[in-house]
């Protein structure tokens, strides 16, 4: 990112312009939102910046070396929604606030400034409000550190606003592909990387933030990560690389400088293996819409269709796991058992989504907590979440004759069953009903729960009702029962009685409690140590509330810190529950099945479906999803060619059977009468058409590189989904390259794999091949038109309607006709005198004038059109004879078209 925001010279500034310029040079590459009263200013470029991104008005405020300064300002209570904007354009912005009251600069002089500090980078990898963040997805912010010694690479991420940190190892040629999955809001990296790995960073789409190599020293990176989490090795965490101490180091480092002396919460590092995952590249990813759909929407996704969690942390892990499907048998079974468990239990399974929804978004009430940016409402989060723990363990504990809770589920509700019970205590204790959203507003502590507090507030709130209360008390004392307590801007406070009444209080006992204060003409009065001391407290009463009440926060937010990482268990035993009953609702109300996962090489799938285009039908309520068979083998017919007509359904075919493998491997039922699956390690996709400009690359290019990369990295237990290999080019030279595609997965790579086409010339490798069979899409002509069925069969299509589909898009009825023509024209190719010659010597191809297929044939001799013309002389005809005969003329023309 270009530094647009150089300071300018300090020198000749006013002081608060010479105090901007200071913060700013030490904030380089960011916006600086400088605090001043209500409102965040920019100046110079960042206004001008911020002016442009926010649509905002840039106005001036002064003059520096001579200049006009651009200035533009938000205001602070609604700052976050500018915020969002910036982010979201690529900016980083430097929260300046003001670090001491107006009040208190006065004192040090007239023209003292505010002392400001900045107190937090912002950064797109570094959000924690709910305001910036989706609750449903991670913001994960990603390492990427090399040792130059051995070239190996790790990379690290973390999301601040939930505690998570994972590191791997990554390979230079699978980079891309686990940045996909990640899809992180940041990236920081050494500068110099090489030109792959740039490559693999910027296709990603996250910001990218490059840092001097130094910052990557593994032996620094060590200290910093022994120091924050209070260790003495790192062996405990796992056995890091050299690569992955520097990634998981320099990554804290980076999060901590945003944070500026505040510490998150972060959970202890954890070690990813890559081979434990499925590698799924991003061109795949967008293909198969896992995410969002080709245009860009969320709705119709893959993890939009899955999503049935009713808590925020179960639709952040459901979103990993699919965007990680598992490469082990073992520990899909275990997520599977979980699903199945509730999929068999409908009422234990409705009461607990019933709970779960009472469950608030405790990671992330975490982390505003400990970054100082929480308020009252996240500690009732914390409450109200450990509440509906309790309820979750009491009820998982108690299966009531149901069978013995899975693996998985069992040690969730072990978790639960240990969880803080005197933090809960503490907080259910201390909190009220209705809770400000900020702390320094007051008013969150429960009444009766500390006395002094209660004081204050009724001395703030009910100050006449206390001191009526203690003018009876004393006129009780005293026996006077005109006795009265006053107040004045001169004494305050004080006991007024009349002149005939001051006696009793001038003589002992009362003298030693009431001391005489003044005398005028018609009262005297007096004062009391207690009232004194009341008087004190009702001007200072507020304030002392606030006071109390912000101290109580603090230790409630110190204790809810002190028990992070239980708290941090919970969340992610909370999450594990809901995916499984999510899953086990899907499943139960779209009729999905258990699949079998196992290590053979096997894709055997009953009467699978769509489970987008299968929800999509069923929500508009179309017609049922036509389900269909599919059995690959890897010793046997691992390839299918599949033929049939355009929009006959084969991409939804190739796009269902890819979306049911990574359901299964992810833990989930599959839309399927039956499905058994051996692991694949690596999917591939190549379908749809699209360029990309920003590259210089066709849609063409487009195809050969993804399917450059098929062929490169697939192996025996990758799977595989091609549709039209080389439709973008020359007839011959996109037959060829299919042909040689369908040879080299065959003989190379091995791969269980769905190549559709419409090169019906492919289909003859079926023969030739062993491994390879040829399915095709059914469909009926009927009176000229084409309907489709949708079923897949073991054949040949015998050609591909692409005209009928022309007609159904509605292409001009003289197009049609002249197509079915030439088409009928090039299927006689190897009839002497027909075929692509006679139709080359037929052009122009179109003529509005001459339709050839209403074109009478050629007359033997004159017509009798010509016959009339011939017998006429022009010269001789009167204007009325001339428009007599092109009448009759018109008239014989229109009898001699008429067919015979």
């Amino acid at each position: 990112m270009n530094d647009m925001n150089a300071p300018r010279d300090a020198v000749a500034a006013t002081p608060m312009m010479a105090q901007y310029l200071e913060i700013k040079a030490a904030h380089p590459g960011c916006l600086l939102f400088y605090r001043m009263g209500d409102f965040y200013e920019l100046f110079f470029a960042d206004a001008e910046a911020a002016s442009r991104t926010l649509g905002i008005a840039l106005t001036k405020r002064g003059r520096h070396q001579g200049e006009d300064i651009p200035m533009c300002g938000v205001p602070v209570h609604s700052s976050d929604q500018y915020l969002e904007r910036l982010i979201r354009a690529g900016h980083r912005v430097a929260i300046c606030e003001q670090m001491e009251d107006p009040a208190e600069a006065k004192k040090r002089g007239s023209k003292s400034v505010v002392r400001r500090d900045v107190i937090r980078l912002i950064t797109p990898g570094t959000l924690t409000e709910d305001t910036l963040l989706k609750g449903a997805r991670n913001n994960f912010i990603a390492s990427l550190a090399r040792v130059k010694a051995d070239s190996s690479l790790a990379l690290a991420f973390a999301d601040i606003s939930s505690g998570e940190l994972v590191v791997m190892p990554v390979a230079a040629e699978r980079l891309s592909a686990d940045l996909a999955g990640l899809e992180p809001g940041e990236i920081i990296y050494p500068d110099g990387l090489a030109e792959a790995g740039m490559a693999a960073l910027e296709a990603s789409g996250a910001a990218l933030t490059p840092l001097p190599a130094s910052r990557f020293d593994s032996a620094e990176a060590e200290r910093r990560l022994r120091s924050h989490f209070g260790v003495s090795a790192l062996e405990g965490f796992g056995a890091f690389t050299r690569a992955e101490v520097s990634a998981l180091g320099t990554l804290l480092d980076y999060v901590l400088l945003t944070q500026v002396g505040r510490v998150p919460v972060l959970r202890a590092p954890r070690r990813d293996e890559p081979a434990d995952q499925m590698i799924i590249d991003q061109a795949t990813r967008l293909n198969l819409e896992l995410t969002r759909s080709l245009a860009g929407d969320s709705g119709t996704s893959l993890l939009a269709t899955l999503d049935r969690t009713v808590t925020a942390v179960g639709a952040r892990l459901l979103a990993r796991r699919l965007a990680a499907p598992l490469t082990d048998p073992q520990a899909i079974a275990a997520r599977l058992d979980s699903v199945g468990y509730f999929a068999e239990t409908r009422d234990l399974r409705e009461e607990l989504r019933k709970s779960l929804r009472q469950f608030p978004d405790i990671e992330r009430a975490l982390s505003r907590l400990a970054l100082a940016r929480g308020g009252p409402r996240d500690l009732a989060a914390i409450r109200d979440g450990l509440a509906a723990a309790q309820r979750l363990d009491e009820r998982l504990r108690d299966p009531q004759g149901l069978a013995a809770l899975p693996a998985e589920l069992a040690a969730a509700q072990s978790v639960l069953a240990d969880g803080p019970q005197e933090l809960f205590a503490d907080l259910a204790a201390v909190l009220g009903d209705e809770l400000p959203l900020n702390a320094r507003d007051g008013g969150f502590v429960r009444a009766g729960f500390a006395s002094e507090l209660d004081g204050n507030r009724q001395l703030r709130d009910e100050t006449k009702k206390v001191i009526a209360q203690l003018q009876a008390d004393y006129a009780s004392e005293t026996g006077i029962r005109s006795l009265k307590i006053r107040h004045n801007n001169v004494l305050g406070y004080f006991i007024e009685v009349t002149a005939q009444n001051a006696g009793p209080l001038q003589a002992p006992p009362h003298n030693a409690k009431f001391f005489h204060r003044q005398t005028i003409a018609s009262a005297v009065r007096f004062v009391t140590q207690e009232l004194s001391s009341l008087e004190e407290r009702i001007a200072s009463a507020a304030n002392r509330a606030l006071a109390l009440e912000l101290e109580i926060f603090e230790r409630l937010c110190a204790a809810v810190k002190d028990q992070s990482q239980r708290l941090s268990a919970i969340a992610e035993a909370i999450a594990r529950v809901d995916v499984a009953t999510a899953l086990a609702e899907l499943s139960a109300r779209r009729n999905y099945v258990r699949p079998v996962v196992d290590r053979s090489l096997r894709v055997d799938i009953e009467q699978g479906r769509h489970p987008v285009v299968e929800a999509m039908l069923a929500q508009s309520g179309g017609a049922p999803f036509v389900a269909n068979d599919l059995t690959l083998a890897g010793d046997d017919k691992r390839i299918w060619l599949l033929t049939g007509p355009n929009m006959a359904g084969k991409s939804t075919f190739l796009r269902q059977n890819a979306l049911i493998v990574i359901m299964a491997q992810m833990g989930s039922f599959v839309p399927a009468k039956s499905a058994h699956l051996g692991i694949v390690d690596r999917l591939f996709s190549r379908v749809g058409a699209a360029d990309d400009l920003a590259r210089g690359r066709s849609t063409f290019m487009v195809e050969m590189v993804e399917t450059a990369a098929i062929l490169n990295q697939a192996t025996e237990r990758s799977f595989v989904i091609l549709d039209e290999i080389g439709r973008g080019t020359a007839t011959f030279d996109g037959l060829s390259i299919a042909w040689a595609a369908v040879e080299h997965l065959h003989e190379i790579n091995r791969a269980r794999a769905l190549f559709a086409t419409h090169y019906h010339e492919l289909t003859a490798l079926a023969g030739r091949l062993a491994g390879v069979a040829n399915a095709t899409v059914k469909v009926r002509e009927w009176q000229g038109d084409v309907v489709f069925l949708h079923e897949v069969a073991p054949g040949v299509a015998d050609r591909s309607y692409g005209i009928q589909v022309a007609k159904l898009a509605g292409l001009p009825a003289p197009v049609i006709a002249r197509a079915s023509e030439v088409l009928s024209i090039l299927e006689k190719k190897d009839e002497p005198g027909t075929g692509a010659d006679s139709l080359f010597a037929d052009l122009p191809l179109f003529s509005v004038a001459r339709p050839r297929a209403a074109a009478p044939p050629a007359a033997a001799g004159p017509s009798d059109v010509e016959k009339r013309l011939a017998g006429i002389s022009p010269d001789e005809l009167s204007p009325r004879d001339a428009l007599a005969l092109l009448y009759e003329l018109r008239a014989m023309l229109a009898q001699q078209r008429q067919p015979q």
